[in-house]
């Protein structure tokens, strides 16, 4: 049947020679052919197709039989679907399989929840049972199973997990699990203080093998340590016994320095460690090796004796001990052994030695660990020496620049005071003097407090030491050296408080202090940078400091010139603008005031003087001398209808003022060494209203033809007179 179904292709029925040219139309006698080969095949076909019926009729009897009774059997379906069609539709039995099911479903869950419920009282049962046989265990001693419980409900009932959704019996068996979890940590602790006791009279650590609390004897030392592991509390048990040795054993020897030598008793049940003290022997801890074997015996009795050699509890007792032994040691040895000399620090190596070999024991009795750093405190210390060194450098320096300053009391003594020019033309009066100093930037000399060249001489001391040490202790030092000179800015201003608030050789003597400072750090660049180690001169910087003094230096000046100015004022002021002069009770008030300000001026003299620069000296006292002079001139120049007699008085005053001050007008005149900074400059050149003063006195007395002369010359405007300012006398104006 296959080749019924093959292409027929037309061309195969032509002969060969009509197809050579593809493209040219065929002939009638061609398309005759074509048809007759045609017919002849169709027949061919047709004849194939009825044998191949005819042999395999069965075969499509039995088909087509089968395709009959497929129709029956639609017809009979289709007519079983159209009657439970309408029995479905004459009654709804749907809506009762409906609620048949959700019955069933509700009896399901129901069944559910109270299986549910069933295990759960199951479970509460098992472990309110399980609850009380730890309590019987610990009530009759059997430690290991009581822990073991522990454990077990601790992991049961979700400790340290809860969640609000749970059950309500969960909360009251977790509270009741906690109180038995406190009974047996309380059991437990009571037994490790029978174990482990100290008898004070008899110097002796004892500890028990077997222990008996409350009528349960027979119980081991290390049941009960087994116990503790187990249930988590054995860092809290140990706890107790850790502070015990720390407080009688460790404390003693290493903060008293008491020679002890440990005796070790063992028994069947107990185990003694004697200590003996050995008062005869002399001896000094030097490189630490009485100290560390001391320490190193009693943490072996620990080990053997207590923790029973065995490493997890060896190293839990390591934990609450040695932070405390370690930080001990290192106060009471190591930091007072650092060298106090750069010199001395290679002799510290001995030290480090012997401090590595006890940690190592340490390690080996598996006291502390072996892979945390951190436990290496001791040998972290000692190795870090060079910073121990410098720190303790740093305070004994610092303590020492804070007591200079404190203890100072500013004083200067009277043979500097008396006569200056002794120690400004003494070479060899800054060498031999503790106050005398040059100014580095100035070539002038001054006096300063003891305290101030006393704490350079240590500043310069510690810079020294940055130039020879090495990188880190160098850093340290130039630290220190900042440190120190803020000290002076911080102390020295909040103790003399007081003195700064009047007019005093001390606040002169400050200013003094804070301008000597300021030169200091201006030179500390060019004495010692270059000696600096490379890795210091990029950073240390102390021109920064410099200008902090010099404004401080200016703001006590100025504060002292302030108040010198406010106290003449109020003296002036006690004149009331010297009016009525010629009335004898005016007149003696006038005069008093005058007197007031000669006397206020001949302090300030005395006290400025001999401390202060000559510069600064005649600067500030001219300040202070211009503001009295134009007070005064102008409180004449504002007086109204002079009288003649009143003119004379007011001339008198000037007169005797002007001659009270001669002295202080002499110490204005620039000495040898300053002539050429002051030229031939007189006290009216330094102090414009001088000869505006001198000048008015003039005018008092003078007739009004010559005071308008003296106008037209322009004299009166050279001596500082403006046009505003008017004299009033019975004939005289302006």
């Amino acid at each position: 049947m296959e080749s019924l179904f093959d292409t027929i292709n037309v061309r195969d029925l032509l002969s060969a020679q009509d197809l050579s040219d593809p493209t040219s139309p065929l002939s009638a006698p061609d398309l005759h052919l074509l048809i007759q080969r045609l017919e002849s095949q169709s027949f061919q076909i047709r004849s194939q197709v009825q044998s191949y019926l005819v042999s395999h009729r069965e075969d499509f009897a039995h088909l087509f039989s089968l395709c009959s009774d497929a129709v029956s059997q639609t017809r009979e379906v289709s007519d079983d679907v159209a009657a439970i069609i309408r029995l479905l539709s004459d009654r709804p039995i749907d809506a009762e399989v409906r609620e048949v099911v959700s019955e069933m479903k509700a009896k399901k869950e129901e069944l559910k929840v109270k299986k549910e419920l069933l295990g759960l009282v199951g479970t509460v049962v098992a472990l309110n049972q399980r609850l009380e046989s730890v309590r019987e265990a610990l009530r009759s001693g059997r430690f290991e199973f009581a822990a073991e419980g522990l454990k077990e409900l601790k992991v049961a009932l979700r400790i340290g997990d809860e969640d609000d959704r749970e059950p309500l019996v969960y909360g009251l068996l977790r509270k009741e699990w906690s109180q038995c979890f406190e009974e047996i940590q309380e059991v437990l602790v009571k037994y490790m203080e029978k174990a482990v006791r100290f008898d004070g009279d008899l110097n002796q650590v004892e500890v028990k093998y077997q222990l008996e609390v409350e009528n349960v004897n027979g119980i081991q030392l290390q049941t009960v340590l087994e116990a503790m592991d187990v249930v988590g509390i054995l860092e809290y048990g140990l706890a107790k016994v850790a502070d015990l040795m720390i407080k009688y054993v460790i404390i003693p020897f290493v903060n008293h320095g008491r020679p002890l030598s440990f005796l070790e008793e063992l028994h069947q049940e107990s185990a003694v460690l004697k200590i003996v003290a050995s008062p005869d022997i002399k001896f000094e801890f030097l490189d630490g090796e009485f100290l560390y074997s001391g320490i190193l015996l009693f943490i072996k009795f620990i080990y053997r004796s207590v923790c029973l050699q065995k490493s997890s509890w060896m190293r839990c007792f390591g934990r609450l001990t040695w932070p405390r032994i370690s930080e001990l040691i290192i106060s009471s040895f190591l930091s007072k052994v650092v060298p106090t000399d750069a010199s001395k620090l290679p002799d510290f190596q001995k030290i480090i030695i012997r401090t590595s070999e006890f940690e190592a024991a340490l390690k080996e009795l598996m006291y502390i660990s072996s892979s945390d750093d951190n436990d290496n405190r001791l040998s972290n210390f000692a190795e870090n020496v060079e910073v121990h060194f410098a720190f303790k450098k740093k305070t004994e320096i610092l303590a020492k620049a804070r007591n200079l300053l404190l203890e100072c009391d500013f004083s200067i003594p009277q043979e500097y005071t008396r006569d200056g020019s002794i120690w400004k033309n003494d070479e060899t009066s800054v060498q031999s003097s503790s106050h005398v100093v040059n100014l580095l930037f100035l070539s002038e000399r001054c006096l300063v407090s003891k305290a101030a060249k006393q704490l350079m001489g240590l500043i310069h001391q510690t810079l020294q030491d940055v130039c020879l040490s090495s990188t880190r202790v160098a850093l340290e030092f130039y630290q220190t050296a900042r440190d120190a000179i803020l000290l002076y800015e911080v102390v020295v201003p909040v103790k003399l408080e007081r003195q700064l608030s009047g007019i005093n050789q001390v606040a002169v003597l400050l200013h003094n202090d804070c301008l000597y400072i300021s030169q200091e750090i201006l030179g500390f660049a060019f004495e010692y940078r270059t000696d600096f180690p490379s890795s210091i001169k990029e950073h240390a910087v102390f021109v920064d400091l410099a200008p902090r003094f010099q404004l401080l230096a200016e703001e006590i000046l100025q504060r002292q010139v302030q108040l010198v100015i406010y106290n003449l004022k109020e003296a002036i002021d006690g004149a009331d603008g010297f009016q009525n002069t010629h009335q004898m009770k005016q007149f003696e008030s006038a005069k008093f005031s005058i007197d007031q300000v000669v006397f206020i001026l001949e302090k300030v003299h005395i006290i400025w003087e001999p401390l202060l620069l000559p510069s600064t000296y005649r600067k500030s006292m001219c300040s202070v001398l211009e503001s009295v002079f134009s007070r005064i001139a102008r409180d004449i120049l504002l007086l109204d209808d002079i009288a003649a007699e009143e003119t004379l008085q007011l001339q008198r005053l000037v007169h005797l003022m002007l001659e009270n001050l001669s002295s202080l007008f002499e110490s204005l005149a620039p000495g040898e060494q300053t002539l050429q900074e002051f030229p031939a400059q007189s006290p009216e050149d330094l102090i414009p209203s001088l000869r505006k003063i001198w000048k008015l006195s003039e005018l008092l007395d003078m007739p009004l033809k010559s005071i308008t002369a003296s106008w037209e010359n322009k004299e009166l405007l050279s001596c500082g007179f403006t046009i505003n300012e008017c004299f009033f006398n019975q004939n005289v104006e302006c």
